[in-house]
Order: structure tokens, then sequence, then C-alpha cells
């Protein structure tokens, strides 16, 4: 079973809310995280979701990136998807949250701010249900993409790697990311935990394809 994750593809991580948390490029990814989907049996959504009482908000960008000392929200951040706000939706073009096969919500809790998909804290102690999901849907193979490369993106993957025996890809061309340092840093992460990392949904496809006719070669000469 292959499924592919949507991470957090939502406006707010876009030029089309400069005043919350806009990535170079983010609105630009929804073609690449569609095709991947076509590559797949199953469909994940994972959504930031924010509390206006979140206890990690500040009210300017310069503020951003200190330590909080809370428990379960490292940093500090602006207000982004916040929940019925427009930087809360999702892309353009993408489905809606009930035609997706699973869906995560993340940061509902004021004293929660999780960057991975699998647990709602930092600690990893209370999952989210996620890889319990994946687990049952006898899954081989996860296909991710999403915003940002260097935060949720890099956290999701780390954690699906530990959570299961499936093989991982990340797909490049459906990622963006915040600063250049961060994002090679969690390309390297991602590569030496076991991602692989391929440059496009394309590039995915003949992999699968080489895959089955491997299988294929093997059924028929054993």
């Amino acid at each position: 079973m292959i499924v592919s994750i949507d991470v957090d593809a939502q406006k707010t991580f876009t030029p089309l809310c400069p005043d919350e948390l806009p990535v170079n490029e983010g609105h630009l990814i929804v073609e690449e995280l569609n095709a991947q989907a076509a590559l797949a049996d199953l469909r994940v959504m994972t959504k930031d979701a924010h509390h206006a009482a979140a206890k990690w908000l500040v009210d300017n960008s310069v503020d951003m990136l200190r330590p909080t000392g809370l428990p379960d929200a490292d940093l500090t951040w602006v207000a982004h998807a916040m929940v019925g706000t427009r930087g809360y939706e999702l892309l353009d073009g993408l489905p809606s949250a009930k035609e997706y096969d699973y869906c995560v919500w993340k940061g509902v809790d004021p004293e929660l701010h999780p960057y991975g998909a699998c647990f709602h804290d930092i600690e990893e102690k209370l999952s989210t249900g996620l890889i319990e999901w994946l687990r049952c849907q006898n899954t081989d193979m996860v296909i991710v993409g999403g915003l940002a490369t260097d935060y949720c993106v890099k956290t999701t993957v780390l954690q699906l790697l530990k959570g299961g025996r499936w093989q991982v890809i990340v797909n490049e061309a459906a990622c963006r990311g915040i600063a250049p340092d961060t994002i090679e840093t969690a390309w390297q992460e991602m590569r030496s935990a076991g991602a692989v990392i391929l440059k496009n949904a394309e590039e995915i496809k003949n992999i699968l394809i080489i895959n089955k006719l491997k299988m294929f070669h093997v059924k028929h000469t054993s």
C-alpha cells in the first residue's frame, strides 16, 4: 500500500498570507502534491490548526524563533494558521478535508506547537494516530510533500522513519522551505535517517515502475 501525505499545504505558509509565515513559492506545490497522490492508494492531509490563546504567540516577526521555556512549544511564532482564517485554508486545487482518507490537525491546544504530523507534543508521547493508521493500512511506502521543508516536513519524515518499516520518499518538487541553510540541513538529516529524496513525482513514478518490473521478474523466474 502506498500513501501520499500533504504536510501543512496551507495558505498561511505562502505569499498569499504575507503577514503570517510566507514561504517563498509555497503556493506553487499543488500540482506536484496532486501528481504524487495519483501514484498512491491513499492520501493524508495534515494542517496546522492554531488557537488565538496559544502561549507561543508574539505580535512581531522580530520576536520570532526565541525560546519560550514551554515543554511543548519550543519557539515563539507570529499568528499563523489560526482556525477560521484564510491562512488556515488548504491551497486552492487540493481536495477538501472530507476527500482525504485520513486527516491530522496539529496544535489545536494552546499549550502545544508540534511540527511533525505523528505526535501532538514535542516529546512524542501523544500520538495523532497517523502511525497507527498507516500500520493498519499495511503501508509499504509513504510519499511526503508540503510546507515547510525545514520544519514540519522534516519532523514528519523523521517521525515516519522511526515509526514503521515502510519506505519514506520525499518529493523535492512538492516542498518549499524557509531559509537556505536550514533547508539544506533538513535534506541532510532526512537522508541520513533513511529517507529517499527524489526530484519530482515523475521520478517517483519511474522508480515505482522499475520496482514493479523487478518484482515481476522475480515472481516469474523463481
